[in-house]
């Protein structure tokens, strides 16, 4: 004879909450990796190339998509090195990537300075 928690067989029970860890494991994942934020920037590269004198708005939705996905310092500080290293490999104009949240309109947390010391972010 199967046993019953609250009505429902305990299989039932095991598979329900096997899904529940998972949606809550897939829900707790907040942090964007490199290649997330390389690839979300990429209508950014004209502006940040200085083909463009203003960012269209998909590239300030980036910006902005990227500054709240960094939740943490160790976050923060990541992008950073991985947006400074992807600068120097892409002819980004150091100018222009300090220029890019005021332009955007946007207030970051982050650096999109290639010039700053990642150290030093908070």
């Amino acid at each position: 004879m199967e046993k019953k928690f609250m009505g429902f067989s305990w299989s039932l029970v095991g598979v329900f909450m096997f899904i529940m860890i998972l949606i809550a494991k897939s829900k707790s994942v907040d942090a964007i990796t490199c290649q997330e934020a390389l690839l979300s920037l990429m209508p950014c590269r004209s502006f940040l190339t200085g083909g463009e004198s203003t960012p269209v708005a998909t590239c300030c939705s980036a910006v902005a998509n990227i500054n709240a996905a960094a939740t943490t310092t160790a976050i923060r500080k990541d992008l950073c090195r991985c947006l400074e290293a992807a600068s120097r490999s892409e002819g980004v104009d150091p100018d222009k990537a300090k220029q890019l949240p005021q332009s955007c309109g946007v207030t970051v947390a982050i650096s999109f300075d290639p010039t700053i010391n990642c150290d030093t972010i908070k």
